[in-house]
């Protein structure tokens, strides 16, 4: 499904990491210092429609986001997510992977992790 006319995922040009099918960048509205997307090139509306090879290759940047992260920045930890359809969360529609570097402290409970979107859920 192409949709380059409007996409903006589809008209960035300036990476912080990329291979052959996938390349990272800054979240634009982060969640903390040095939040990363790891965006596929070619267009998908979601996670679930990317072939092996772009599932791979996003994994492969991960790993490689991830490094970056620790001696640009030294996080304490990571939370990882993917928003697939509006009613998760997902505003542009082209799939990504959300790289979430955590600090000590910056939250007052991290207990439940990714449970936190939903906040009732979170403590278990």
């Amino acid at each position: 499904m192409e949709n380059k006319g409007i996409c903006a995922f589809c008209k960035i040009s300036d990476f912080v990491l990329k291979n052959k099918l996938a390349y990272a960048l800054y979240d634009k509205y982060p969640v903390s210092n040095g939040h990363l997307l790891i965006i596929p090139f070619r267009h998908v509306n979601d996670y679930f429609e990317l072939n092996d090879d772009e599932k791979t290759a996003i994994y492969h940047l991960l790993d490689e986001a991830k490094e970056l992260l620790m001696k640009k920045n030294q996080p304490d930890g990571f939370n990882v997510g993917i928003n697939i359809g509006k009613s998760a969360g997902q505003t542009i529609s082209h799939a990504h992977v959300h790289l979430i570097p955590r600090y000590k402290g910056d939250t007052d409970n991290p207990l439940g992790g990714v449970r936190g979107v939903i906040p009732e859920m979170k403590m278990y």
